[in-house]
């Protein structure tokens, strides 16, 4: 990027960037109230309610559907519906002519069978992340949802729909970063992840992530966020994966492993992306750090600051003082924050952009193709940990709309 081109842009960090409210504002589209179905009444399908019921102009919750009773107390209570239908079969809800679109936060093994079901009964599917269970499965269901170019299909990579990683694809465009050529990202916790078993059910009904026959791990369930939004930004795939992990701590009959790193190389953009989770040790937390020859930024799930390099940082400083801008605020470690308003969760944007494709017969930012491409990046990941291999990208995983 030439210096007057980054003199021209500059006026981005100074002037806060971009507002929350601005940004729902942008997918306003109509009135139109779509009433949709929620399948699978755990943490996430419930905290999904929730976002919902904030946004009742939007949508309007007509049914629910689980397998185990105790989460359909759950969905009940976090429904505001008077006439709420409850399902304990999916396919039930999906004979309901009345039902518009769905939500699917089943267990990972679940997510291809019942959105496959789910596209031939004409809905509309925010299908949470990662899109499918397998390789195969994600491949197939592009195949499925590209015959039906009618019906959105919605995966929950969040990020694509947040103002604040928005932005900072935005500022990776206009190269505010330079060249990139690192990226590490963690996602550690002090914990097992599991929840009590009610009386009556099984561990493998309530703690389906510990275990293989159901789950993905730490790569599907948090790190395939991180990976997807790298995805994203740079309109890239890995073309190479390698792993390791084990179950270093938690010696308790689970499967999957509780201590995880996976390293995937972008080739084609001179790339190195770590990403690793651990249920050992919660200091660091959420970390995504995006490292370039001008600047890096960091990142947490609802905060931002860019970390200009010191010849970047007096290009600014001149800037300001030769445009008369306004004034770049330094935070204590010499950075910018790069959202200043308080943000909404994720999941919020992404239902309004749900909303918003829906009416507008758009495609959306996570899409059947994007969440398709992170569920292969999450398949290679884990077969590199399990089996020990250096997995390839193949020509056959490149998709399109």
């Amino acid at each position: 990027m030439s210096r007057r081109h980054f003199i021209k842009q500059s006026g981005l960090l100074a002037g806060g960037l971009i507002l929350s409210n601005q940004w729902v504002q942008a997918f306003a589209g109509t009135a139109e109230k779509i009433n949709i179905g929620i399948i699978g009444c755990g943490d996430r399908g419930t905290g999904i309610m929730g976002m919902l019921n904030e946004l009742s102009d939007k949508f309007s919750i007509t049914a629910i559907c689980d397998v185990l009773d105790f989460r359909i107390e759950n969905g009940k209570k976090a429904s505001k519906s008077v006439d709420l239908k409850v399902y304990k079969d999916y396919r039930q809800l999906l004979d309901d002519k009345s039902i518009q679109a769905v939500v699917i936060a089943v267990t990972l093994s679940e997510h291809y069978h019942i959105a496959k079901d789910a596209l031939a009964a004409g809905k509309h599917i925010y299908l949470e992340k990662t899109m499918t269970y397998n390789l195969d499965q994600a491949l197939d269901l592009v195949k499925t949802a590209k015959a039906r170019p009618n019906q959105i299909v919605q995966v929950g990579h969040q990020y694509r729909s947040t103002p604040l990683y928005f932005k900072v694809k935005e500022m990776i465009d206009k190269g505010y970063l330079g060249k990139v050529t690192q990226i590490d990202a963690r996602w550690d916790r002090n914990g097992s992840w599991r929840r009590p078993v009610p009386a009556g059910y099984t561990d493998k009904q309530v703690n389906w992530r510990m275990y293989k026959e159901f789950s993905g791990g730490l790569p599907a369930e948090l790190l395939s966020h991180q990976m997807d939004f790298i995805n994203w930004a740079f309109n890239t795939h890995p073309d190479e994966v390698l792993g390791t992990g084990g179950i270093d701590f938690y010696k308790d009959g689970r499967e999957t492993y509780d201590n995880a790193q996976v390293v995937l190389r972008y080739s084609k953009d001179n790339m190195i992306g770590n990403f690793g989770a651990t249920c050992g040790n919660a200091h660091d937390g959420y970390i995504f750090k995006i490292k370039g020859t001008k600047g890096a930024v960091h990142l947490l799930m609802h905060e931002g600051v860019y970390y200009p390099e010191p010849t970047t940082k007096k290009e600014l400083e001149t800037v300001d003082g030769v445009t008369g801008a306004t004034k770049i605020e330094w935070n204590k470690d010499g950075g910018i924050p790069i959202i200043k308003e308080p943000m909404k969760d994720g999941t919020y944007y992404a239902l309004v952009e749900f909303h918003d494709s829906i009416v507008n017969k758009k495609m959306p930012s996570s899409n059947i193709v994007t969440g398709a491409t992170t569920a292969i990046c999450v398949a290679l990941a884990n077969s590199a940990i399990f089996n020990h291999t250096i997995e390839k990208w193949k020509p056959a995983y490149n998709l399109s709309l």
